[in-house]
């Protein structure tokens, strides 16, 4: 079992005298944060804290209103989601988990409306963007861009609204009593979004198996710097997964690099970030975690 801020997760059956954990999500309750949250926790209860922007997630960790948060940070399609990687960096965020989910957006209604008869549809503009070729079979719907996709769902309910539709996830219109009219909508179906699992600096352990390590780290503006960082690495054998650059705020041409890796056990990562030290600057762990699970629901 793994301990975490004060409650135990059992890797068998859900306890019903466990605490509900609180996770902040950046969304409502039926959003995509909102199913990964659910997956990567399957073995607890969850109670969602939604917020409408990523500054509400954030937020919401540090102020100790959610025990923990749940953040994209990067998506097949559209990339790394940049001013996550900043919040990461200024809010004394660290990851103690991750969960990469498949993206599965569909058109819903009221039960008992027809396609034929919608005229227009809500949803989030990532969303809507991610289905415009299917729309464009249908020019009589007017596409409406909203805060959320869950929530677009919800309005729905609440305002009975005929002739609306919305473009979420199966577990909105299963939360909200939407009749889902087209499934699968998105044009590209490889679409899978990356999430942290955060938590407030110190306020966890290394998970036990934990085999990814992300840092953050700036080189001096020398020739090679970023080089001699990389051959470290290879020569530790710490796989890289992601490197991602950053601008440095108020310095000219100089970049934080993000770097995910994935190694055989604690010795070999902390060997290898004691070598890496003399090379970089302003070097900082930003998680020790299990590899995520890929999940398609």
């Amino acid at each position: 079992m793994d301990t975490l801020i004060g409650t135990t997760i059992n890797k068998g059956k859900a306890s019903s005298t466990q605490v509900a954990l609180k996770i902040a999500i950046q969304g409502y309750p039926g959003a995509f944060h909102d199913i990964a949250a659910r997956q990567f926790f399957k073995t607890r209860e969850v109670e969602i804290v939604p917020g409408d922007t990523f500054d509400d997630l954030v937020q919401a960790i540090q102020n100790k209103t959610a025990d923990l948060g749940l953040m994209a940070i990067e998506n097949t399609l559209a990339g790394s989601i940049i001013g996550n990687y900043y919040r990461l960096l200024e809010n004394g965020l660290e990851a103690s988990g991750e969960i990469y989910l498949r993206i599965k957006q569909n058109l819903m209604a009221l039960p008992g409306q027809k396609i034929e008869g919608l005229r227009e549809v809500y949803s989030h503009p990532m969303a809507i963007a991610q289905c415009k070729k299917y729309f464009q079979q249908h020019p009589h719907i007017r596409l409406v861009e909203a805060e959320d996709t869950a929530l677009s769902a919800k309005h729905i309910r609440d305002k009975n609204l005929k002739n609306t539709g919305a473009i979420a996830s199966t577990l909105a219109a299963e939360m909200y009593g939407l009749e889902i009219l087209a499934p699968s909508i998105e044009t590209n179906k490889q679409n899978h979004t990356r999430f942290l699992v955060l938590h407030r600096e110190g306020d966890t352990d290394v998970p036990a198996g934990a085999d990814k390590v992300s840092l953050c780290f700036s080189v001096s503006h020398s020739v090679g710097s970023l080089h001699k960082v990389l051959s470290v690495m290879a020569a530790y054998e710490l796989n890289l997964s992601k490197i991602q650059s950053i601008p440095i705020a108020g310095k000219k041409w100089e970049y934080f690099f993000f770097v995910d890796f994935i190694c055989d056990g604690q010795v070999q990562w902390r060997q290898g970030i004691e070598s890496l030290r003399p090379l970089v600057v302003d070097l900082k762990i930003l998680g020790v975690y299990r590899q995520g699970e890929h999940i398609e629901v």
